[in-house]
C-alpha cells in the first residue's frame, strides 16, 4: 500500500510542478484529457518513484564525499539527474513528461521535493519517507 501512495504523491508532485513550470517542465502530449492525463502522470510517478528506489541509495553511497563538502546541497543535483533520467525514460514513448535544461531539473527538483515533503506531512500514518 506504501508503495502506491509514494507513486500517488509522486505524481501529484510533479503534476503541481508542471502547473509552476509549464514552459520548462511539461507533460506529454499537451493535448491529453483529463483522464489521459491522471494516467500519464500515474505512469510518470511509477518511472519516477522506481528510479528513485533503485538509484539513489546508490547514488547516495557513491556520492557521499560530496554531501559532505557541499553540506547535503548535492542532493539536489542528485534528484534533478533521477528528474532528467525519469523525462528521458518517458521520452521514450508518447507519453511522459519533457525537461528544457539541467538548470530547470534542478529547479523542479526542489519544488518536487518540498511538495512531496508537504503532502507526506498532511497524509496521516504515512511511512513512505
Amino acid at each position: 500500500m506504501w508503495f502506491i501512495l509514494r507513486v500517488a504523491v509522486a505524481g501529484f508532485a510533479i503534476w503541481l510542478t508542471t502547473l509552476f513550470m509549464d514552459p520548462h517542465l511539461r507533460i506529454e502530449p499537451p493535448d491529453a484529457s483529463g483522464w489521459q492525463t491522471v494516467g500519464i502522470l500515474a505512469g510518470v510517478g511509477l518511472v519516477f518513484t522506481l528510479v528513485n528506489m533503485i538509484l539513489k541509495p546508490v547514488l547516495h553511497v557513491l556520492a557521499f564525499p560530496l554531501y559532505l563538502l557541499t553540506l547535503g546541497l548535492f542532493s539536489l543535483v542528485v534528484n534533478a539527474g533521477l528528474l532528467m533520467l525519469t523525462a528521458w525514460i518517458t521520452e521514450q514513448t508518447d507519453w511522459g513528461i519533457r525537461v528544457e535544461n539541467f538548470g530547470w531539473a534542478v529547479l523542479a527538483a526542489l519544488v518536487i521535493a518540498i511538495l512531496q515533503v508537504l503532502v507526506n506531512a498532511v497524509i496521516p500514518g504515512n511511512q513512505s519517507t
